[in-house]
């Protein structure tokens, strides 16, 4: 007998149907209200609906939705040049998603030492906790052995190191090694930042031994941590570097951002996408650079992030059973739960408080970064009132 359902078992759906949604607020049908710190997993950069975001995309909808890049997009050579202006890159590939945008930059590396004569070096190391995307190769990046069981041979040429481990890291470079890749704040691992010193450490050790630096900022990018790149507070730059989620504010594309040197091997032929460029997704996030670049929005960012980190820790000393640290970078903060997780999810959700749960126990948050003191205030309170209703459970 066919199932019932018509969709993969692949998710396990939260029984709450939105209808819309407008600045950091949710609602259902019924007209009840939802204060949004997922954000679609730190994808809603700018909120819901930002009239900005709308009126570029219902522009560009009734001007041309899709061509191909067999042709000319002047969008993506717009967004390119601004994206190439603001950060390390000269070159820059569009894509649909943070997983296509990690394929282009494992394909760039591997291509790079190929066509400069080394075509052993394929390698890349990667760090325990990571998540890099759900295809085979990214998966395999990732190393984690849940996203790995039942899908076969794992992809070959990555070896995986501890987090955050200096001499593991050392060890691993071979002469097959061609690049390094990490995320600066892993997400789906538990909102764990790498120390400065560590990226610093990083580039110096690519440096040193002739590797290709690749930063996944799928998630902790365009804005989040406060910067427009989570790696410049760490003053380095990179050779690769994947985004997507934030830079689309809603709209699904991603990036692979490169310098000319390490973009030396990928020539006509050697890469391409169907959709990934669209004019629809180009006016999209040209006008989310137009918000992010304005003069003191990232100021912003890290005036909110202050208030969210007083008020957390202010938390965390008032219920040390259940907080255990508060952690993270600008508007990508992750609670370590001293029990579960999934609890205090829950229990923010009764309190019409929306979250994303992480590894190591974490539940993260992820607003927009839009959000007003007095909206952030409003969310201390509501996951005050989660942990109150916890702590007397618990008695």
């Amino acid at each position: 007998m066919a199932d019932a359902k018509p969709l993969y078992d692949t998710y396990n759906r939260v029984p709450i149907v939105f209808e819309r949604g407008h600045g950091v607020w949710l609602e259902t049908p019924t007209g009840e209200r939802y204060l949004d710190f997922a954000a679609g997993i730190a994808v809603n950069s700018l909120g819901h609906t930002h009239p900005h975001l709308v009126e570029a995309l219902k522009d560009q909808a009734d001007k041309l939705w899709h061509l191909s890049n067999v042709h000319e997009i002047p969008g993506q050579t717009r967004l390119a040049e601004r994206l190439t202006r603001a950060t390390f890159a000269d070159k820059v590939f569009f894509t649909n998603s943070g997983a296509e945008a990690l394929e282009c930059a494992i394909k760039t590396a591997r291509r790079h030492f190929h066509v400069n004569g080394q075509p052993e070096r394929y390698r890349i190391i990667t760090m325990e906790g990571a998540f890099h995307g759900r295809t085979l190769a990214t998966i395999a990046a990732g190393g984690q052995a849940k996203y790995l069981e039942g899908f076969g041979p794992k992809v070959e040429g990555f070896d995986q190191v501890p987090f955050g481990d200096r001499e593991a890291m050392k060890a691993a470079v071979t002469e097959e090694t061609a690049a390094i890749l990490v995320e600066p704040v892993q997400g789906e691992g538990g909102v764990r930042p790498l120390p400065k010193e560590f990226m610093r450490f990083l580039r110096d050790l690519c440096d040193e031994h002739g590797l290709l630096l690749i930063l996944d900022e799928v998630q902790c990018g365009v804005g989040r941590t406060g910067k427009l790149f989570a790696h410049e507070w760490a003053g380095i730059e990179p050779d690769l570097m994947a985004v997507a989620k934030g830079i689309g504010g809603g709209f699904p594309f991603g990036a692979c951002l490169a310098t000319a040197e390490a973009a030396d091997g990928m020539t006509v032929g050697t890469h391409g996408t169907t959709y990934g460029g669209n004019p629809l997704a180009m006016a999209v996030g040209n006008a989310v650079l137009d918000v992010i670049l304005e003069d003191g929005f990232l100021a912003h960012v890290n005036d909110i992030a202050l208030v969210l980190n007083q008020g957390l820790a202010s938390l965390k000393d008032r219920y040390p059973t259940l907080i255990e640290d508060v952690r993270g970078s600008g508007l990508m903060l992750g609670i370590k739960c001293a029990k579960s997780n999934a609890d205090l999810v829950m229990a923010m959700r009764n309190e019409h408080l929306l979250s994303v749960p992480a590894g190591d126990n974490v539940v993260r948050l992820l607003p927009p970064l839009i959000l007003t003191a007095e909206e952030a205030r409003d969310a201390l309170s509501r996951i005050e009132a989660a942990l109150d209703m916890l702590s007397r459970k618990d008695t």
